[in-house]
């Protein structure tokens, strides 16, 4: 089943994001330019440095960057850990959300995440719709009694809530947004390619490496 048009409220529009041109970020990475700081948030690693990708699988701006933000995640250092949150900014995008907590509760996000992707912006399916992705779970190797079951249940409903309840403590207005250590804010909008907004988180990386040393 294909898809409807939808407008794409929320989702990072800026047109820089597309331009090819030169794509080194400032050093050091400048406050309100390239990042924000928002509101600290407790981090998920006691020791190291967290990375939050918060993205909406609707947004084509998310899937774009895909490419280049695992191969970021492919060579990241050691001591940065990657997490992944479904941003909610608007009840639509919560069945989107579901979709991954699916995947999440049946440990197939490695293996179809980018599928996901795949799905909605090149198959243009309806993936907000239940029956539509039992199918497409059907088709990605996954028994629909599993799927259903998974995608049902009250834990992945408590995390969807949890998910819209994050989006609104970080302060996350647009996607793709990358939150370093739960307190610097990069986002698509920020950087002038695709390759600078992993250049930005690099530098944010190294911001916080930095600060930590400094204490």
């Amino acid at each position: 089943m294909l898809r409807a048009p939808v407008k794409l409220f929320g989702c990072a529009l800026a047109v820089l994001f597309f331009f090819t041109g030169p794509t080194a970020a400032q050093q050091p990475v400048r406050a309100e330019i390239e990042y924000r700081v928002i509101k600290p948030q407790p981090v998920s690693v006691s020791n190291g440095i967290e990375v939050i990708d918060f993205f909406w699988y609707g947004c084509p701006h998310c899937h774009n960057l895909q490419p280049a933000l695992e191969r970021w995640i492919s060579r990241k250092p050691a001591d940065v850990t990657v997490r992944r949150i479904p941003a909610i900014l608007r009840d639509s995008w919560a069945p989107h959300a579901r979709i991954y907590y699916t995947l999440e509760a049946l440990g197939e996000v490695e293996r179809l995440h980018q599928r996901v992707y795949h799905g909605y912006h090149v198959e243009e399916l309806s993936m907000s719709k239940p029956e539509v992705m039992s199918e497409w779970a059907l088709r990605n190797g996954i028994a629909r009694e599993r799927w259903d079951e998974a995608y049902n249940s009250l834990a992945v409903q408590r995390k969807v809530e949890e998910a819209a309840r994050l989006s609104r403590a970080y302060s996350i207005a647009g996607t793709p947004s990358l939150v370093v250590n739960g307190r610097y804010l990069t986002s698509g909008s920020m950087g002038e390619s695709l390759n600078s907004t992993v250049l930005i988180l690099d530098g944010l990386v190294q911001k916080v490496r930095s600060e930590a040393a400094l204490r």
